[in-house]
This record gives C-alpha cells, structure tokens and sequence, in this order.
C-alpha cells in the first residue's frame, strides 16, 4: 500500500483536532456549536494554504464535543481544500459497522480526489459504548474484530468474513472504491505497548498519540512495534509511524505555556474528569519531552530530536484543544508556514528509511 511518503519532502506536519466544544477558560463563554464546525473547516483551509501536510477530525460521542459525524466534517474539509491530505483522528471503529466506515472514506477519497485516510481507534472515551448500543464489556473484543474487518474490506472488493458482534457476510461487494484501490488505514495507539505489538503483528501502520513524557519512553514503543513487525515477516522500512500530541508556538516558551495551559487543564477537567498537573505540563517545554511547545526555534530542535529518534513519517500537533480563540490558531498556523515546516524540510529531506 503507498502511503503516499516522499522522502525528498522530509518529514510530513499535520493538525488533529478532537471536535471539541469547550468554553473559553478565561471567559467561561463557548461558542455556538455551528460556528466551531465552521472555524475547523477555516483552520483546514488555512493549513491547506500554509502548506501543511495532512489534517484530521476526531469524533467524540458525548457533552462537549462537536464532531460527532467526523465524516460529513471532513466532506466539508475535502471541498473547502485542494492538497493537504485528510483523515481521522480516530475513527473509533469498535461501536462503528466496518463496511459503513469503508464506505465513507471511500466516499470522502473520491471527493477529495485521493487524500482521504482512516485512523482506527478503540475510544478513550467509553461513553459511546452504551450510546451506540455496545457492551463496554467487549472494549478489546470488538475493536479487534472490526478492525480486522476493516483491514480486509481494503484489500478485497468482495468479501466473506464471519465474527462475533457483526452478521457475516457472504460474497459481499463493498462499494465504492478508493482512488487508488486501497485506503491508508493506521492502527491508533496510545500508552499501551500491548496494543504496539499487535500492530506489528498485523504489519500496519501506527498512529502513536500521547499526553507528553520523555521521547525515550515513546520510542522504546516504536522499537517494540518494528521488533514484532520484523520478527512477524513485516519490512518496518515499509510501515509509516506517525506521532500525535500537543502543539503551540509563540515568541518565547514562557509565553506558549501561559496561552496554552489553562486550556488543556480546563479542557481535561470537563472532558476526562481531572486536569493537567502544571509541574508536568511545564516540562513540556523541556527539549526531550514529546510535546512541541515553545518558541518556532525551540519546537524545530525538538521535532528533529523526535525525528532522530523515532524516524517516523509524520508529526501531527493538536493546538485547538479546549476552548482556544480562533485567532490563536490562525497566528500558529502562520508560524508553521514560514517558520517551522521549511526547516524540518531543510533537515528532513531525503533521509534514509529507518529500519
């Protein structure tokens, strides 16, 4: 499957968002729910423009989120955009019907003329489970089950398959199909090495999201995933990664971390129950933590020791998280334009594929 790298490019940059529909921290006030769909468009239109390379929608089923049908977003995002490629950020394909999905992106792919992808994740969120009618129960089951459904939907126009939560399917014709064939279709990871190893075994590509830590800790998972691959009969040098995590530039990072934490921690308060310890969210400004927040100067240093060490594909940065004023995100988006991606581009382009 062509995953659509090139390494004379370097490095790919993206942007995630969750969909999320939090009030501003600083005035307790929140945006009608029609205008926030309508500023991630913007953003994605903005990023198209800037240069960035990919751009992706999360879906949430509960109180304060707003991308609940991530797909008719990203429809939207495909008609607003002309290159940057789009997707998911995930897709939580244990309370979906895989054939539903694939029908969707496939959709999506056609509309926006090949640039649609599929991050399949499991839920961080349980919510849905009861919502959509599924058995909690069953978390690792179902997610297992569907997302192997899925991965052979891709790979076969006509597909008979029997499991445990879906009715089989007997010679059935999935419709329609991809641009080219196939979907690039990446298996969501989070803290979980177990979860690491199961995408090696599977020979797919992971999406390793995280809250922030020391690199080393991410990549001891990586190295783990590309061990399993290769002890698995899988070339790693053929297997993307992609990081995900937090994201924020300004002038100084004594400035990145006052604008952006009362965000995540007033964002995490309402949608995961507690906040961000400030002592730990203000490591993240520390050149060996995963989270890419400081000066445009500070963050390059950093995307390129996580290069070195990780030798990933992509970098995908969330900066919109909880309540964050949309003129906050048009400025960052600037910074990645003229700043940041032209050199991660000078560093990255045509390195050596890790293996």
């Amino acid at each position: 499957m062509d995953y659509h790298f090139n390494s004379a490019k370097g490095l790919e940059f993206g942007l995630y968002t969750l969909g999320d529909h939090l009030p501003d921290p600083h005035t307790g006030e929140r945006i009608p729910a029609q205008q926030r769909l309508r500023e991630i468009v913007e953003l994605a239109r903005l990023a198209d423009q800037a240069g960035i390379d990919y751009f992706s929608v999360g879906e949430s089923h509960q109180e304060f989120f707003a991308t609940q049908a991530h797909a008719v977003v990203l429809a939207a995002i495909a008609e607003a955009t002309e290159t940057i490629r789009i997707g998911s950020s995930s897709t939580i394909v244990s309370t979906s019907d895989p054939v539903r999905v694939y029908e969707n992106f496939a959709t999506l792919d056609l509309l926006s003329g090949g640039r649609a992808e599929i991050v399949a994740g499991r839920a961080s969120r349980v919510g849905l489970f009861e919502l959509l009618g599924y058995d909690v129960a069953d978390y690792e089951e179902l997610y297992e089950e569907k997302f192997e459904l899925l991965l052979q939907i891709n790979e076969n126009p006509v597909v008979t398959w029997e499991g445990q939560f879906r009715a089989p399917l007997r010679d059935a014709v999935v419709l329609p199909r991809p641009v080219d064939g196939r979907l690039p279709i990446w298996r969501a990871v989070g803290g979980t090495p177990a979860s690491a190893v199961k995408a090696g075994r599977q020979g797919v590509p992971i999406y390793l999201a995280h809250l922030g830590g020391p690199v080393s800790s991410f990549k001891q998972m990586l190295d783990l995933y590309r061990e399993t691959a290769r002890e698995s009969g899988h070339d790693p040098a053929d297997l993307p990664v992609a990081t995900a995590g937090f994201f924020y530039a300004a002038p100084s990072s004594q400035e990145a971390l006052r604008d952006l934490y009362p965000h995540i921690n007033e964002g995490m308060k309402r949608t995961n129950g507690r906040g961000f310890p400030k002592q730990s969210f203000a490591q993240g400004v520390d050149p060996r933590n995963v989270m890419n927040i400081g000066s445009p100067q500070q963050i390059v240093e950093k995307i390129l020791y996580q290069r070195e060490m990780f030798g990933h594909q992509r970098y995908i940065g969330q900066m919109d998280f909880g309540g964050m004023p949309f003129e906050n995100l048009r400025r960052n988006v600037e910074i990645i334009g003229e700043e940041i991606l032209p050199a991660i581009r000078k560093y990255t382009r045509q390195e050596e594929p890790v293996r």
